[in-house]
């Protein structure tokens, strides 16, 4: 009997979350596990055992995992080379000069991933239009690659100026390289970025090279897991666009899953928002360690085609298609912290899955939010993970009476509350950097709250917006797994190509549009375990003549072929009105590149509706009533708890209550009111304050 099974894996800070479809049933079953740092492998095969699911029976394994961000956030990557173009070599240090604060006398520049010394420049030159105006020497290259042997690199970006334009001197440098130096990690810009723009490509290129040898020793660890436990299927990984791809080009383009986890959120929202008829949202997922948030914007997620790595005052630029996700180091575990001068601080130290917060019982002395959420009654000792964890309220107490409350003259409860409204505030702040700062207003979209985290703080957050409606899908501690079982496989292509609007080359668009897209379609079918069907997405960077910055304006194929050049100039329009507020529908227009997408379908599992209620009263579900402190929302009350496992479709309750199930609790503060809609999300409508 051929595996029937899907098996996806979203390895988190502080926990894994599995979700296993089977395709035979058309049901999913669920495992969740503390993370495993020192064997994330372990932590993986724990969270299938618990679904009941075996890898020897699935045909796909579908993995999200923090590994390559961490490697770049904490800089514990390889020892890299940057061989680059004779005269650009502190291109790298010298960046943009910004400077985003301009009178702050404590501002730190960027600092590079590779040192000075191991940048080493090449005596060879491409101009702008891909003419050889110096030619590569391959004596000097392979000189290059002894004086590596000798400085004990274990990883090489190769940066030649204009290779967007014509790769072959990078293509010969790195064969040569790679060829001389066979245990080494070699990779060139113009394999990740075709893009103009020196700078951000080599941050790019020097950002795969770093986390490179890291990225290939987990993967080929897990394959080779795989391959005990009689994986026979499909290794996929999930991108930073939501998109799958497969191990062997994951070990080659790291880079490109810097935020697979998120992302796979990002796309189960889509999901949601279909199922459900919901055009705009705003996809907030809060686990253990942080916060992250994007938007669905007229049913599409946002993307973004660069990002920082680190903040935009001292990050590196990564330069590559990624679906547009902010996010702080404010989740479950953020350890809160009462620093000089007698402030308190929540994050973005976190306490992880080891130790974990305190009342994990697993070594923790610092209180979190996941203890404050405990003292306040939010979250129930006896019945955390389905009862399978008990936690620790007296160590949460003392921590926080130690630690917060002491030091800061307030009591237990002042203290969790303060904790609680810092960590709301911070996350507020990431809902704004994807709405506000994007010339979006918040309030005109319904969040979907998931993450462990997510479903406890929801109502807080979108408050603090002002947003009118929250919904906690099914099984929200594993929404990002679930976003990976739905989502497809991806190629994402860009071509740096300027062009007046008005005078637009179309023939030679025709033909950059049929290359990207015959690759697109050749590695989409390379990667695919059957016959799949392919769709193709066209967009172009533009701006108006005279602007430095342009913006991606999603462009139907009919379009370019019609070479309708009012439709195209009305769509960039529409897109700078909403980004910067204005447009000049009288002024010329130019592009700057051209972007293809080619999208594989997978057969994705549908959201299942759930039994109507029928006209029973939601008390059927009711398992006990306690005392929750919901602070400046309605102070201490005796609040109701509901097995969630039990509501049906049509029930409606009144806040305050919680809503409780296995790898989550939803707070519904006094005022509030909740129904469950046909698929079994809970719907929150926030009462006016």
């Amino acid at each position: 009997m051929a595996p029937s099974l899907r098996i996806a894996a979203d390895v988190g800070g502080t926990f894994t979350d599995v979700a296993v479809f089977d395709e035979g049933t058309g049901r999913i079953h669920l495992g969740k596990t503390l993370t495993t740092p020192a064997k994330l492998i372990e932590g993986m095969s724990n969270g299938v055992d618990k679904a009941g699911a075996h890898f020897a029976d699935a045909h796909l394994f579908l993995h999200g995992t923090t590994v390559a961000i961490n490697a770049l956030l904490e800089r514990k990557g390889a020892r890299t080379a940057l061989v680059t173009t004779k005269g650009f070599r502190d291109i790298y240090e010298i960046g943009r000069v910004n400077r985003p604060e301009a009178y702050n006398l404590f501002f730190r520049r960027h600092r590079p991933l590779v040192e000075r010394a191991l940048r080493i420049e090449i005596d060879e030159r491409i101009d702008a239009e891909g003419k050889v105006l110096r030619p590569l020497d391959t004596a000097e290259i392979e000189a290059v690659a002894a004086r590596l042997r000798e400085e004990g690199v274990t990883a090489v970006a190769i940066l030649f100026l204009h290779s967007y334009r014509n790769p072959d001197h990078e293509i010969r440098a790195r064969n040569l390289i790679a060829a001389a130096l066979p245990d080494v990690f070699v990779t060139a810009s113009h394999e990740l970025s075709q893009e103009y723009r020196e700078f951000e490509r080599t941050s790019t290129v020097a950002a795969n090279a770093f986390i490179g040898p890291t990225v290939q020793r987990y993967l080929a660890q897990t394959e080779g897991f795989l391959d005990e436990a009689g994986f026979a299927g499909k290794f996929l990984i999930v991108q930073s666009t939501g998109g799958l791809y497969d191990a062997d080009q994951a070990s080659r383009e790291c880079i490109r899953m810097l935020e697979s986890g998120p992302a796979a959120g990002v796309i189960g929202t889509r999901e949601l928002c279909a199922a459900t008829g919901l055009k705009n949202a705003i996809a907030f997922d809060m686990g253990g360690t942080t916060a992250k948030a994007g938007v669905i914007l007229d049913g599409v997620e946002l993307t973004a085609n660069q990002v920082m790595i680190g903040g935009y005052a001292e990050g590196l630029p990564v330069q590559i298609p990624m679906i547009d996700i902010e996010e702080v180091g404010t989740g479950g575990g953020s350890i809160a912290r009462v620093v000089a001068g007698g402030a308190l601080r929540v994050g973005p130290e976190s306490a992880g899955a080891v130790p974990g917060p305190v009342c994990y019982r697993g070594g923790g002395t610092e209180p979190t939010v996941t203890d404050a959420n405990l003292l306040l009654g939010r979250l129930a000792p006896d019945l955390f993970l389905g009862g399978e964890m008990a936690l620790d309220l007296d160590g949460a107490h003392h921590a926080m009476e130690d630690r917060v409350a002491g030091p800061l003259g307030l009591t237990v409860a002042e203290a969790a509350d303060g904790v609680i409204r810092i960590a709301v505030t911070q996350m507020a702040n990431v809902v704004k950097r994807v709405t506000t700062a994007r010339g979006l207003d918040a309030r005109d979209f319904a969040m979907v709250a998931y993450g462990g985290a997510g479903p406890l703080h929801a109502v807080l957050v979108a408050r603090e917006l002002q947003i009118p409606r929250a919904i906690i899908p099914n099984a929200p501690g594993h929404f990002s797994a679930y976003g990976m079982l739905v989502s497809d496989l991806r190629r994402d292509f860009v071509r740096t190509l300027f062009a007046r609007l008005n005078e637009a080359p179309f023939e030679r668009f025709d033909t950059i549009f049929a290359e990207m897209e015959a690759r697109g379609r050749a590695e989409i079918h390379a990667a695919a375990a059957a016959p799949i069907e392919v769709a193709v997405k066209h967009a172009a960077d533009m701006r108006y003549v005279g602007q430095e910055h342009a913006v991606t304006v999603e462009i139907p194929g009919e379009l370019f072929a019609r070479r309708d050049i009012e439709g195209i100039k009305a769509r960039f329009d529409a897109v700078h009105v909403q980004r910067y507020g204005y447009s000049s529908p009288d002024e010329s227009a130019e592009i700057v590149s051209l972007r293809l997408s080619v999208i594989g379908s997978i057969a994705k599992p549908a959201l299942a509706s759930i039994p109507r209620s029928g006209g029973a009263d939601p008390d059927a579900a009711l398992i006990g009533i306690r005392k929750v402190d919901f602070g400046v929302l309605g102070g201490v009350r005796e609040t109701p708890v509901y097995d969630r496992a039990r509501l049906a479709a049509g029930h409606a309750l009144a806040g305050p209550a919680l809503i409780q199930e296995y790898a989550s609790t939803t707070v519904l503060p006094p005022g509030d009111r909740l129904a469950v809609d046909a698929l079994g999300n809970l719907d929150i409508t926030l009462e006016v304050r």
